[in-house]
């Protein structure tokens, strides 16, 4: 940022100088210009923005390391020469200096086991990078056939690596608002070669039939592994390059759109644990978007084997808008799925977890949006049975997110064009609750909705009224038989001459069968009979609960916070990618 920069006295290795920041939010900033806003407001929002609610609260240092490193193949010779500047060289010449640069900066240093060594050589380095990224952003036919090779080389020694280990190696759901991040040591350098791969994709000079020699499947295999990562700052470069490859690459959109599937499969039925999902929905998102008509069966079966399975997971929070804007992504492009669509949905719902039934009635609102009439037909009385249910929910969120339905202007057409329908199937639940809900907002919401129904067909409505009446006064008749049929069976039992015998039999079983335990495990009697109550006046110890974290007491690692507030995403949304 400029104005840190006034206040450090020494350089730090930031990841790119204030001129080449400018630059490039500059650059950046002109995209976004040119490009529609209503994607922009559409698109869900990157993952990266999200994770910057760390900065909220007390920052405090945690004792254990958070940031650790990959395993990199640190070279052997280290030594770099500080080379002449690109400006200065005559023209002639510019070529093969350009590649003695690129082949520079394929020297690895460590970040990890000793980052205080060869801080000379890496300043080099970073320089280096920060040369080449401002001298491919702002010249232009300086990108020759040899330079293909040498930059993509370059890339690949300093990116491709084995990740570390998963700070949650059980495979538990990461919270933004619990966890941190495990940032990557080397990414002041590394940040940099993304940048600087990235601008070498964007120029206008690059020619893709020049570099698929280089850019094949081996190596999108390599990138697409790299979405595992811990670091949202990688991962979202590796988004943009991985969708700036899909738009040039041709011959590669089958693969990558193959192997992403992969990746879901291996994460829905094996792992449930992958760092990267909202990132390649994101893509994905792009690339259906630009898909032609009619859909091909291929994206059809990617809809329902690979996209509504993933509602499934424990982790859907981490991926949800991104998911549910692929999904209406299909429904705009074919309405015919949406009965598919709304039924697979309706089959995972979730039964005990209130936060993700939130999320499945905003998808469902998302679908209802675009719905047509004549599919909306077709599910009306299983969707309708499922929002009676939520409305009954004793979670008001739940409740309260499913009445919300009734403030949609579309959805209320709908509902308003099939009322003869939908009416008996939500009278009983908005009645019932009108009274017994417990949450006083639910009350409101529930009278506003029966208020709608009432304007929408008064005589419907009165005849829901008299009819959920009648149903209740032969549930309270039913009830009031089986009580007195009980009691005659009572009475009948009372008059038999064994009732005295048989009425104490069970006591005296429990009675025998609690000593002979007793006796069994050495243990006194009297602490069976009158086991002691908690007193609800002693305090807990609190190293009994050690496992139970509240998030107010959770310290934060302030690198983390500073790395993650100090990062700039390198654009806000993906261009749609068009595809015959």
């Amino acid at each position: 940022m400029p104005n840190k920069g006034k206040k450090e006295k020494a350089p730090k290795p930031t990841g790119s100088s204030k001129h080449n920041s400018k630059e490039t939010a500059e650059a950046q900033s002109d995209e976004v210009k040119h490009k529609p806003n209503s994607h922009v407001a559409s698109h869900p929002p990157s993952q990266v923005v999200k994770l910057r609610q760390f900065a909220n609260g007390p920052s405090i240092m945690r004792k254990e390391k958070r940031h650790s490193s990959s395993t990199f193949h640190i070279s052997d010779n280290r030594e770099l020469v500080k080379l002449p500047l690109l400006k200065d060289c005559p023209a002639p010449e510019r070529e093969a200096l350009f590649v003695q640069k690129v082949q520079q900066c394929c020297v690895i240093f460590d970040f990890a086991v000793d980052p205080l060594s060869d801080l000379k050589y890496k300043e080099v380095k970073r320089a280096t990078l920060n040369e080449l990224v401002d001298f491919v952003t702002h010249n232009k036919g300086i990108i020759t056939e040899p330079i293909y090779m040498e930059a993509i080389r370059m890339f690949s020694l300093n990116t491709f690596r084995a990740l570390p280990p998963p700070s949650n190696p059980n495979g538990a759901e990461f919270d933004p608002e619990e966890d941190e991040p495990n940032l990557e040591a080397s990414w002041p350098h590394l940040q940099i070669v993304y940048e600087f791969f990235l601008r070498f994709l964007e120029s206008t000079d690059f020619q893709p039939s020049m570099a698929k020699k280089h850019v094949d499947q081996k190596f999108v295999l390599q990138l697409l592994e790299l979405f595992d990562s811990e670091d949202p700052r990688e991962r979202d470069f590796l988004k943009t390059i991985l969708h700036r490859i899909y738009g040039k690459f041709l011959g590669l959109r089958a693969f990558i759109r193959k192997y992403i599937n992969n990746i879901f499969y291996r994460f829905i039925y094996e792992t449930e644990r992958h760092n990267g999902v909202a990132e390649l929905l994101e893509i994905l998102g792009s690339i259906i978007n630009g898909f032609a008509l009619p859909l091909k069966e291929e994206h059809k079966v990617f809809l329902m084997k690979v996209l509504m399975p993933l509602h499934k997971t424990k982790s859907l929070g981490m991926y949800h808008p991104q998911l549910a804007y692929c999904v209406v992504q299909f429904l705009e492009k074919d309405p015919g799925l949406t009965e598919s669509v709304v039924m697979s949905l309706l089959k995972f719902w979730p039964k005990v977890h209130s936060p993700k039934e939130v999320m499945f009635l905003n998808e469902l609102e998302e679908i209802l949006d675009v719905i047509e009439p004549t599919e909306f037909v077709k599910i009306i009385e299983p969707l309708f049975r499922q929002l009676a249910k939520c409305v009954s929910s004793p979670h008001f969120q739940v409740a309260e997110r499913a009445l919300y339905y009734w403030n949609n202007e579309y959805i209320m057409s709908l509902i308003s064009d099939n009322a003869t329908i939908i009416l008996p199937l939500m009278f009983p639940a908005l009645y019932k609750n009108s009274k017994n809900h417990w949450n006083k907002t639910i009350h409101g919401l529930i009278y506003n909705a029966l208020k709608l129904f009432m304007e929408m067909n008064q005589k419907l409505f009165d005849e829901c009224t008299q009819q959920y009446k009648a149903e209740k006064l032969k549930e309270k008749e039913k009830q009031r038989e089986r009580e007195n049929a009980w009691e005659r069976i009572s009475d009948l039992a009372r008059k038999n001459p064994e009732y005295g015998k048989v009425a104490s039999l069970p006591d005296e079983i429990t009675l025998e069968r609690e000593m002979d335990i007793a006796e069994d495990a050495n243990i006194n009697l009297e602490k069976v009979l009158s086991a002691e109550a908690p007193d609800p006046k002693k305090k807990q110890d609190p190293k009994k609960n050690k496992f139970v974290r509240r998030k107010s007491e959770l310290p934060h690692d302030s690198r983390t916070v500073k790395a993650l507030q100090t990062y700039h995403p390198t654009e806000e949304y993906l261009v749609t990618s068009s595809e015959s």
